[in-house]
C-alpha cells in the first residue's frame, strides 16, 4: 500500500504523543501447555460466537475447546510480533502481565522464575526498538484457584495476594516499566454475568454455565451484592497498588482504566435525559470518581439504595482511597448506546451496552454502533470532570476479514473506523483536552473476550487461526497495517488529510 505522509510538524498532537496498540494476556499470550503457568479465570471459558454463548466450567473438560490456553501464542512469538509493531512505528505497547504466570494459584509466597524471565524478555525486546510498555496489572487474569476458593473479589481475601503480586512486578521490572494500569474496565461489573466473571473473578458454582454476551446466557446466579462488593474491594486494591508503585519508584505513572460507556437520551423526553444521566453516573463515574478523586460520589448511596445493596466503607477504606488516586485516566471506547425510561422500547440486538438502538448510527457486524462523535463527547466530558491527562487505550473495530489468494487483506472498513475516531480525538484535543496517547485494540488478531471467537478480528496483523483453533498462527499484514504506519509517522496527520 502506498500512502503520502503529511508533515508531522503540523499535527495538533504533542511530539511525545504515544501511538501504539493494545492486547491482553488471556486473549493473546497463550503458553499454557508445557509451562508452569497456572489457570486463570478466562482459561476456564470455552469458545463461542456471536450467536452461541461461551461456557465456564469448574474443571477443564478435554472434550471442550478453551481458546485462551493457546490464544495466538505471543508467548513463543513475541519477538516476531514486537518486530511488526516496531515496523509500524509504535511508541507504546499496552499489554498485561498474566498474574497466574507469576503466581499459578495466587497463594504462592514467591513468583515462578520462568514467568518472571518471560516478561523480562518481552520488556527487553520492546526496549530494543524504543517501544514503551504500558502494563495492565489485572486484565481479567485472576488465578482460577484463588477465584474459586475466595469467591473472587466479592471478598477481601484476594487483596493480600494481589498486593504481593504487585510488589513483585514493581520491584522486578522497576527499570523497564514506568506506565501502569491497575484494573482493566473495573466498571464492567455493572454489565451482568460476563462482568461478574471477568471483572470480579466471581465464578458460578455450576459445572457448566452459559456466559458471555451472546444469546442463551444464564443470569440466574447473578448477585448484585457480590458485584458491588467486588467493585469496592478492587477499588481498595487499586488505591493500595498506586501508593505502592509510587513508593517503589517515584517515576511510576499509574492510571485507572474505565470501560467508556456513552449513553445518549433515546429521545428529548426529560425522563430519557434523566435516565441517560443515571446510566452515565453508574456506568462511568461511580468507579472513575473513586479512582481519580479518592472518594465515592455523592450519588453512590442512592445507587446502593435502588439496587438494594450495602457497601461497607470504613474510615480506613476512606483513607486508603484518598491516598491512592491515579496519575492519569485511561479508557476503552468502541461504541455508544442510548437510554430510555420507556419499557416498550426494545434493546438493540448484539449491543454489548444493552441499550436501545440509535437510528442515527450504523452498527458493526456484531451490533456495536459506530460513533466517532461519541468519542469526542466522552473525551470532553472526562476531561471537564477530572482535569487529568487522558489516554485512549482501547479503540477498534471487530470485523470478519478475508485473506485473498495473494495473501493480502483489504480492510478499508477498519481504516475508515480508525480514521474517523482519530479525527474525533483530534477535535477533542483542539477543544483543550490533554491526551497522552492512543492504542488500537487488538493490534494483532486475538481471541474475542466477549464471544471467545477468532472471526471477530480487530488487528492490523492477521493471525491464521480459526474459531475451532485450527491454523498455523502465521502473521500477515493487513492494509490497515500500512495505513497506521503512516499515521504514526505523521503524528496523526495522515488520518486527517486523506
Amino acid at each position: 500500500m502506498n500512502f503520502t505522509t503529511p508533515n508531522p510538524a503540523a499535527s495538533v498532537f504533542s511530539p511525545d504523543f504515544l501511538w501504539g496498540g493494545t492486547t491482553s494476556a488471556h486473549q493473546f499470550e497463550g503458553g499454557l501447555e508445557g509451562h508452569r503457568r497456572g489457570l486463570s479465570v478466562p482459561d476456564m471459558m470455552t469458545g463461542g460466537s456471536r450467536t452461541a454463548p461461551r461456557y465456564i466450567t469448574r474443571t477443564v473438560d478435554p472434550d471442550l475447546y478453551y481458546p485462551s490456553h493457546t490464544a495466538v501464542d505471543f508467548f513463543h512469538r513475541y519477538k516476531e510480533d514486537i518486530a511488526l509493531y516496531a515496523e509500524m512505528g509504535f511508541k507504546v505497547f499496552r499489554m498485561s502481565i498474566n498474574w497466574a504466570r507469576l503466581f499459578p494459584t495466587g497463594f504462592e509466597e514467591k513468583p515462578d522464575p520462568e514467568g518472571i524471565a518471560f516478561y523480562h524478555n518481552v520488556f527487553h525486546e520492546l526496549q530494543k526498538y524504543g517501544i514503551e510498555p504500558l502494563v495492565t496489572l489485572s486484565h481479567y487474569e485472576m488465578p482460577y484457584k484463588l477465584a474459586s476458593k475466595t469467591r473472587g473479589w466479592s471478598t477481601r481475601e484476594p487483596i493480600e495476594s494481589f498486593l504481593r503480586y504487585c510488589k513483585t512486578v514493581f520491584e522486578e521490572y522497576k527499570n523497564e516499566v514506568r506506565l501502569w494500569l491497575t484494573f482493566n474496565e473495573l466498571n464492567i461489573l455493572f454489565m451482568g454475568v460476563y462482568g461478574n466473571i471477568n471483572g470480579g473473578g466471581i465464578v458460578p458454582e455450576g459445572e457448566k454455565t452459559a456466559v458471555g454476551t451472546a444469546v442463551q446466557v444464564d443470569e440466574s446466579w447473578d448477585n448484585p451484592q457480590l458485584r458491588y462488593n467486588a467493585v469496592h474491594h478492587q477499588l481498595i486494591a487499586s488505591a493500595l497498588a498506586v501508593k505502592l508503585a509510587h513508593e517503589i519508584n517515584p517515576e511510576n505513572q499509574v492510571g485507572c482504566m474505565i470501560l467508556g460507556r456513552v449513553a445518549y437520551p433515546y429521545s428529548c423526553d426529560p425522563k430519557d435525559v434523566l435516565k441517560a444521566q443515571k446510566v452515565m453516573r453508574k456506568a462511568n463515574y461511580y468507579v472513575g470518581d473513586v479512582q481519580v478523586r479518592g472518594r465515592y460520589p455523592a450519588f453512590a448511596p442512592q445507587i446502593w439504595k435502588e439496587d438494594k445493596v450495602y457497601v461497607e466503607v470504613s474510615d480506613e477504606d476512606k483513607k486508603i482511597l484518598e491516598e491512592g488516586t491515579v496519575d492519569f485516566v485511561s479508557f476503552s471506547y468502541y461504541s455508544s448506546t442510548t437510554a430510555t425510561d420507556n419499557p416498550d422500547v426494545p434493546i438493540a440486538s448484539g449491543n454489548m451496552m444493552r441499550g436501545p438502538g440509535n437510528p442515527y448510527l450504523k452498527s458493526s457486524q456484531w451490533g456495536w454502533t459506530i460513533d466517532p462523535n461519541g468519542l469526542k463527547w466522552y473525551l470532553n466530558e472526562l476531561y471537564d470532570r477530572y482535569q487529568k491527562p487522558l489516554f485512549i487505550v482501547e479503540n477498534g473495530l471487530g470485523a470478519e476479514d478475508t485473506m485473498e489468494e495473494d495473501g493480502s487483506i483489504h480492510d478499508s472498513y477498519r481504516i475508515d473506523y480508525m480514521k474517523r475516531h482519530i479525527q474525533a480525538m483530534h477535535e477533542a484535543v483542539e477543544d483543550g483536552v490533554e491526551l497522552m496517547g492512543y492504542t488500537v485494540w487488538g493490534c494483532t488478531d486475538l481471541v474475542s473476550a466477549s464471544t471467545g471467537e477468532m472471526d471477530k478480528r480487530y488487528g492490523m496483523v492477521y493471525v491464521n487461526k480459526q474459531n475451532d483453533g485450527s491454523g498455523d498462527l502465521s502473521r500477515h499484514k493487513k492494509d490497515s497495517f500500512y495505513w497506521y504506519k503512516q499515521v504514526i509517522e505523521s503524528n496523526g496527520q495522515a488520518a486527517l488529510e486523506q
